[in-house]
């Protein structure tokens, strides 16, 4: 699927079962929780926490939450994902092509 896919995907279901979008203040709120529950998962799994009994800790899950937002806030401000990705993926590029291999630190 392309990205161009998935927000049509995303916006046809909005129309059919979602009444309609939330506002894009509340579409952002619901992001930075989304981006909690991952940053909760990842700690739990890669750092020090432990899992509580009642957590639920599906990483691919998680990830796709936020990426359904974040497809949601892009279609009510008319962003085009597929060409705003590959603009900034010419930027890193061009910004990035030495400077990671150049990186005593890597």
């Amino acid at each position: 699927m392309t990205l161009q896919e998935a927000q049509k995907q995303v916006d046809d279901w909005i129309k059919q079962y979602g009444v309609r979008y939330f506002n894009e203040l509340t579409n952002m709120a619901i992001l930075t929780e989304e981006v909690g529950e991952l940053a909760r998962v990842i700690a739990r799994t890669y750092g020090e926490q432990s899992f509580k009994s009642t957590d639920t800790h599906n990483l691919a899950d998680e990830m796709a939450d936020i990426l359904w937002v974040l497809i949601c806030l892009a279609n009510q401000t008319g962003v085009d994902l597929t060409q705003a990705f590959q603009i900034n993926m010419e930027k890193k590029t061009e910004r990035d092509k030495t400077r990671h291999h150049t990186n005593p630190k890597l």
